[in-house]
């Protein structure tokens, strides 16, 4: 099955697994996913993530963080740049999300970063999207 946007059915399954209360979310592997899965562990986001061959295909399994029992870490998370239209900001339109408390991950020419890592090596780039 082939998808327009990946990074989108990404984070589409990573909120219905934490709506829910899924302790695990599967989906197809790819580079990009893989980093925004570092940076999501990274970040205490997801405890960890792995990347399985099953048969032919390649599927990255996240393994979600939840705060007691049911209260998922991730509160939310939103696409920006979308194939039809890319948000790209320079280093002075860096955004904050949620005050400072959420994180935005972007793709820029040093790989995928957060913002704060991007405002530290001092470049922009397009906006992925947003967690919180």
């Amino acid at each position: 099955m082939s998808l327009s946007d990946p990074v989108s059915d990404m984070l589409t399954r990573i909120r219905n697994a934490t709506r829910a209360g899924a302790r695990d979310v599967a989906m197809p592997h790819s580079r990009l996913k893989g980093e925004i899965a570092r940076i999501l562990k990274s970040e205490g986001y997801i405890t960890d993530f792995e990347s399985d061959k099953e048969g032919v295909r390649k599927t990255l399994r996240l393994h979600l963080r939840y705060r007691g029992a049911d209260f998922s870490v991730i509160r939310g998370l939103r696409r920006v740049s979308k194939p039809g239209l890319r948000r790209y900001v320079p280093l002075e339109e860096m955004p904050r999300v949620v005050g400072g408390t959420g994180i935005a991950i972007l793709s820029t020419s040093r790989g995928v970063l957060t913002d704060r890592e991007a405002r530290k090596a001092g470049v922009g780039g397009e906006v992925l999207c947003y967690v919180w």
